[in-house]
């Protein structure tokens, strides 16, 4: 099973292999998404990253607030998206 982990405070020119090349660092990574303004295509400053279960909890507590690109990163685990 993988967790999805809210990485916050993304610089607005991060790249998904940017972003996955980083948490690799940290544990293997399932998959990066840098979430963008479906009208602008602009990064909103935030993403996702999946990691596997077991390593959810180190990668949080070593990832948050490790410095991405000058950007200190805000990184919790991902909430279930609302039910619209």
């Amino acid at each position: 099973m993988v967790k999805t982990l809210y990485v916050g405070n993304l610089p607005w020119n991060a790249k998904e292999q940017e972003l996955a090349q980083f948490f690799e660092g940290f544990a293997p990574v399932v998959s990066a998404r840098v979430i963008s303004d479906q009208e602008t295509g602009r990064s909103k400053g935030f993403g996702f990253v999946e990691v596997a279960d077991e390593d959810a909890e180190k990668v949080v507590k070593t990832a948050h607030g490790a410095s991405f690109n000058d950007r200190n990163l805000i990184v919790n685990e991902a909430r279930p998206k609302a039910k619209s």
